[in-house]
């Protein structure tokens, strides 16, 4: 018989760290206690008493949602609760001190909606605020309170932010005031955490993603380098405990807040179009050889700049005013700098040629037209495309009238087949379709002809409006 011995193992302590290793250490705990001592005096608690409808109290129990969504998200949702009974209730969040006369940078979604807020320091003085503006792209918010010689944070640059660095989380989670969270920049320019366009509900995003524990409570309050100087304003969480949180850049936070206080609000320019970065789109790359980089025009407000300019869908902006941009938020941070009213140069490339598009951008409306606009029923065409799944009929001028529609030229689509390439990519009835792979149709006859060049399985190309929108659909055969 075998029999197996282990000879015993001697295992040894573990080696305490050098002196100068030690040392190291101390000198990191200090800078952390520093840091945090520093910056705290600067941080406030903020309570807010607000109206809330029983059903959006849901919002809050969903681990899996964001912290926040764009201002008004949960708004419009909660709509159809109207009639039911309205509470009061209390939310709290945090902010930061960033002028010694009493102006507190927060939040938009802090504040929103609020019958009063209260502002209590780190010394524990309490103060009655106000609020000053508030941006609802960026979901920048100040607020004001009567007070002279607070303590003020330093705003630092945050473009010169490393990824890997060291930062804290100064706020208050779930009530417990002033804590003091540490952790890293994990990334930066994150920029597709919320759907949308820019004529539609989208944020101005360009995040910094921290792993620094942030929770319910934290929004509004600073993310600090190890200078002490606030580098981010805490925004989103992507679920609960999940330490994955995001921070709005304070050079964005800066610009917006500076204006706000100087102005009670931020003039942002506006062209009226919906776009997303040519590299994610697959498809159309597919169909548009030349171009690798660059921003696709998705949507057009026919009631926006872009429409009044040459800028068509599918057009691919590469440049505004010489300055390359590559994503949609690239496109947003060049435009939100630039003068109402004063032309932009776009450089776009369009059927293999690059050309210059100039647009005067206006005032961000107050109130955006919708993507999908509905239309009365329109009788059923003649012409068929069963391919596609959609029929179509002629556009009379009574026609688009009675559908909302700014342009004389194109077909209507009348009828659309249940679970088609149609159904599936959009496309409605009561929807007009001005031009097919880049050409334009003004006939059911040019409809027809494009439609008999094009290979579904390449994949189609229809512009289509509806209501004050237009926007472009590729139809490709699976």
């Amino acid at each position: 018989m075998l029999v197996a011995v282990i000879s015993p193992v001697t295992i040894p302590l573990s080696a305490e760290p050098a002196s100068g290793d030690l040392e190291t250490l101390r000198q990191l705990n200090r800078a952390f206690i520093e840091l945090a001592n520093k910056v705290s005096p600067s941080v406030v608690v903020i309570n807010v008493v607000q109206n809330q409808s029983p059903a959006s109290l849901q919002d809050e129990e969903d681990e899996n949602q964001t912290d926040s969504m764009p201002p008004g998200f949960w708004k419009e949702f909660h709509k159809q609760f109207k009639r039911l009974p309205v509470e009061k209730t209390v939310g709290q969040g945090s902010g930061i001190v960033i002028r010694e006369d009493g102006y507190i940078l927060t939040n938009g979604h802090v504040i929103e909606d609020a019958e009063s807020i209260s502002v209590q320091m780190k010394d524990g003085k309490s103060y009655k605020a106000t609020v000053r503006g508030m941006d609802p792209q960026s979901d920048v918010a100040v607020i004001k309170v009567e007070a002279k010689g607070l303590p003020t944070a330093v705003l630092g640059d945050s473009t010169r932010t490393k990824v890997g660095e060291f930062v804290a989380a100064i706020g208050s989670p779930f009530g417990f005031d002033f804590s003091v969270t540490f952790g890293h920049i994990s990334a930066k320019s994150r920029s597709n955490l919320i759907d949308g366009f820019e004529g539609g509900n989208a944020m101005d995003q360009d995040f910094i993603q921290t792993d620094a524990l942030i929770n319910p409570g934290n929004s509004g309050g600073p993310l600090v380098n190890i200078d002490g100087e606030v580098i981010g304003i805490n925004t989103l969480i992507q679920g609960l405990h999940s330490g994955i949180g995001f921070a709005i850049p304070s050079n964005l936070a800066k610009e917006v807040s500076d204006q706000l206080i100087a102005a009670g609000k931020f003039i942002r320019p506006y062209l009226g179009i919906g776009m997303k970065a040519i590299r994610d789109q697959v498809e159309l790359r597919e169909l548009i050889a030349g171009v690798k980089e660059g921003v696709v025009v998705m949507t057009i407000s026919t009631n926006g700049p872009a429409a009044r300019s040459d800028l068509k869908l599918t057009d691919i902006i590469t440049a505004v005013d010489g300055e390359p941009v590559t994503t949609p938020q690239q496109l947003r941070t060049a435009i939100r700098g630039k003068k109402i009213g004063m032309p932009v140069t776009l450089e776009v490339f369009r059927q293999g040629k690059t050309i210059p598009i100039k647009v005067s951008p206006i005032e961000w409306p107050d109130q955006t037209p919708p993507l999908v606009t509905k239309a009365k029923s329109a009788p059923a065409p003649k012409a068929v495309n069963l391919d596609l799944g959609i029929t179509v009929k002629p556009l009379t001028p009574a026609l688009a009238s009675q559908l909302g529609v700014g342009v004389t030229e194109g077909v209507v689509v009348a009828t659309v087949e249940k679970n088609s390439l149609a159904a599936r990519n959009r496309i409605r009835p009561g929807d007009v379709v001005t031009a097919v792979n880049q050409q334009p149709v003004g006939s059911r006859k040019q409809y027809q002809a494009e439609l008999d060049k094009a290979d579904v399985k390449k994949g189609v190309v229809l512009n289509v409006i509806s209501g004050n929108i237009a926007r472009f659909e590729i139809l490709k055969a699976e």
